[in-house]
């Protein structure tokens, strides 16, 4: 059983969409998949078809009921069931941007989210937890939950400038909080593979960082199909399963299955 956590401090860069289509491609391998909206923006939720306003119980209820210490709901309580059978979702709405203030004063606020998945970890093959940009204390939260960070990268020179700043993060809770934590790999989101700035950006990265992190050899390209899934409340691995897009997430699921 693998707990991934999708994140960058980064806006933009392609976790939601991440974090579905590999969702999709573990489940095509006849995995189940718990998928958990991390972001008070709720685009996971979104993306799966669901309304996050009109939701009756969300990850953010059961985060308050640990932190005050009450036996319910808990997170399995907030689970939904997906249109595909192998990934189910806990969904996310607005309410969970209390959260950050709640957290401050919880007792072992680094491990709330560790704490509520222990009681569903059993239950799946994967949990991908779909982070906000940010590395306030729900990212750090998700960090020691997490067996490993999978880190989608923009293929820019100003996305990757920022990534050392996450990686110091990614360090500290590594030394502090969760001595087991990894970093899966770099995936390079939204590229132009045929320009010259895409080339040079992900050459640099691998020369960086490439001696102690894993850059994956799956690279995710600049697709209007992207911005059309969500609308359709499905991955691109569904939506656009011949696509240029689904190909290199399939490939990309390969490399985190081995």
């Amino acid at each position: 059983m693998r707990i991934i956590c999708i994140a960058n401090q980064k806006g933009g860069v392609g976790k939601t969409t991440t974090a579905v289509a590999l969702a999709d491609g573990i489940a095509e391998h006849g995995k189940r998949v718990l998928l958990v909206d991390w972001d008070p923006q709720s685009s996971l939720t979104v993306s799966l078809g669901f309304k996050p306003e009109s939701l009756k119980r969300t990850v953010y209820d059961s985060l308050a009921a640990l932190i005050r210490n009450k036996k319910s709901p808990t997170i399995r309580d907030s689970i939904l069931k997906t249109a595909n059978p192998n990934i189910d979702l806990v969904p996310a709405n607005i309410e969970l941007s209390q959260a950050q203030l709640d957290l401050v004063s919880a007792l072992s606020r680094e491990l709330i989210l560790k704490d509520m998945l222990a009681t569903v970890r059993d239950a799946y093959d994967f949990i991908i937890i779909d982070c906000l940009p940010s590395l306030g204390l729900l990212t750090i939260n998700a960090l020691c939950a997490a067996d490993e960070i999978l880190i989608p990268l923009q293929a820019d020179y100003l996305a990757m400038k920022g990534l050392a700043l996450l990686l110091d993060t990614v360090i500290h809770v590594k030394e502090r909080l969760n001595p087991g934590l990894k970093i899966s790999g770099i995936l390079f989101t939204m590229t132009s593979p045929r320009t010259l700035h895409s080339k040079e950006v992900i050459e640099i990265t691998k020369k960086a960082f490439g001696d102690r992190i894993r850059v994956f050899d799956a690279v995710i390209p600049v697709s209007v199909r992207f911005k059309e899934a969500p609308a359709a409340g499905q991955s691109i691995l569904t939506y656009a399963p011949k696509s240029e897009g689904a190909a290199a997430y399939r490939l990309l699921t390969e490399e985190v299955l081995k």
